[in-house]
């Protein structure tokens, strides 16, 4: 690389690292992230027994992530920090791989994309795994790569075989990837003997990890991903994969994107080289195979599609979308079309920044808000998934017993209504009135906030209340309930 390609990767680098780390406390950690919380802060031989009964993945992750939280804390930008690192290592991966199968300007716009992927910056942002599995799943693309195109060295061999190992590790869904790089590897290499070791280890981390698999399964844990029609998570991966969740306009941006896309396919086609051409090919086969068999795998009842696991297909599929905007015979209008895909990217992540209803459930801020209260009091909180972030932003607040107690206070919570998948929701309910949710409370406070609605009653003396009696006293009558209380 020359030494201004270097500059300009390097000045993409910055922006990555730039729209991760800025506002990488800015959103409360949602349900998911708080379980990874609660994890970590557990002993690693106790992390270890229960990620088997709570989680829907292997546990590399959960032992990186203790590990990093040892160092720099639990708190949102101590245990994000570690998927930021991940998003914006990325980076450089995605363009070494572009770079390698199609030349300098599809490794830089493959950067660049990456760079301000809305979902990758999205996933850097979460204490969950998938930023580490698309950082892995670049890095075995990155030396299948190297080793399709004339280097076929044990050490990028051995390499290969590790990252794939590790994303295994990470995601059960990357075996669709790495299966396709296997298969492909046997059948290109002049000597197989090497390549053949090197599968046979990947496919001995997959073997071993089959029983956890088959334990996790047994649970169901990831049966809230069929509560979504098959074809409509099909059409919506592909919009998620270019302009992230959702957006202002998503409609219009989300056309535009695929528009882009669609231009890029046929630059591939119409104006790409050879090397253009089959870089395309290559991403689209390691890129497409993996969607088409989790499809099937859906249609034959064995439904895990949802994008975030889909993720494995993103540097593949990037490539492809370089490759035709990186053509030379593209010319400006290729390097047009990248930057309209870029500047897509930038006007989304902005926006996500800018608008709360965009962005993950606000438990701190709703918390916050709580503070102050007459105790002891109960808590009623919809949707009932809030015990959890509960315990990190409301330490004092624990879930009320059967028997109930005597309370001064009843406070009802309410967040916008949405599925585990993050995405926008409306903003919360805001009733005009509510009755009291027990006799002798009355109306001392009322927030309506874009990400939550707070509605605050009290009685001069206390009275005894069981979370029955406040079965329906919760301001979404649509939504499951938690019902905690404060000594």
């Amino acid at each position: 690389m020359r030494g201004r390609e270097l500059h300009v990767l390097g000045g993409i680098v910055a922006v990555a690292a730039l729209v991760r780390l800025l506002t990488l406390d800015g959103q409360s950690f949602w349900l998911d992230e708080a379980v990874t919380v609660g994890l970590v802060e557990m002993s690693l031989g106790d992390m270890l027994d229960r990620i088997p009964e709570s989680e829907s993945t292997p546990p590399l992750y959960y032992v990186v992530a203790w590990l990093w939280a040892m160092v720099f804390g639990t708190g949102e930008v101590g245990l994000r920090s570690l998927s930021a690192l991940c998003g914006i290592a990325f980076v450089p991966v995605m363009y070494a791989a572009a770079a390698r199968a199609a030349g300098v300007r599809a490794g830089l716009i493959a950067a660049a994309i990456a760079a301000l992927s809305p979902i990758l910056v999205w996933y850097s942002q979460e204490a969950r795994a998938y930023s580490l599995l698309v950082l892995l799943a670049g890095l075995s693309f990155l030396f299948f790569i190297r080793l399709l195109t004339g280097e076929p060295r044990r050490r990028t061999l051995v390499l290969w075989a590790l990252f794939s190992a590790l994303a295994l590790a990470t995601h059960y869904f990357a075996a669709f990837l790495v299966a396709v790089e296997a298969v492909w590897l046997l059948y290109a290499a002049a000597n197989r003997r090497p390549v053949a070791v090197a599968v046979a280890a990947v496919v001995a981390v997959q073997a071993a990890l089959l029983p956890l698999l088959l334990h996790q399964r047994s649970l169901d844990l990831a049966d809230f991903i069929d509560n979504t029609g098959l074809g409509y998570r099909l059409v919506r991966a592909p919009k998620q994969f270019l302009v992230g969740f959702d957006a202002p306009g998503e409609a219009v941006i989300g056309v535009a994107a695929g528009a882009l896309v669609l231009l890029a396919l046929w630059f591939v086609w119409s104006r790409g080289d050879e090397r253009d051409q089959r870089a395309a090919r290559i991403g689209a086969i390691v890129g497409g195979l993996p969607v088409l068999s989790a499809a099937v795998l859906a249609l034959a009842g064995v439904d895990y599609l949802d994008t975030r696991n889909l993720l494995i297909a993103w540097p593949p599929l990037a490539l492809v979308v370089a490759a035709g905007l990186g053509a030379m015979r593209a010319g400006t209008a290729g390097l047009a079309a990248a930057g309209g895909l870029v500047l897509i990217g930038a006007l989304t992540i902005v926006f996500v920044a800018a608008k709360p209803t965009l962005q993950r459930d606000d438990w701190r801020g709703a918390t916050e808000v709580l503070e102050g209260g007459a105790t002891p009091r109960a808590v009623v909180v919809s949707p009932g998934s809030a015990g959890m972030p509960f315990a990190i932003y409301a330490p004092d607040l624990e879930q009320m017993a059967p028997a109930g107690a005597a309370v001064r206070e009843i406070d009802l919570v309410a967040l916008p209504p949405r599925g585990r998948s993050q995405g926008a929701a409306e903003t919360p309910p805001r009733p005009a009135e509510h009755p009291p949710p027990l006799a002798g409370f009355k109306l001392v406070e009322r927030r309506f906030e874009d990400a939550y609605t707070v509605m605050r009653f009290r009685s001069p003396r206390a009275k005894r209340v069981t979370p029955l009696a406040l079965k329906s006293a919760h301001v979404d009558v649509d939504a499951t309930k938690g019902v905690f209380l404060e000594r």
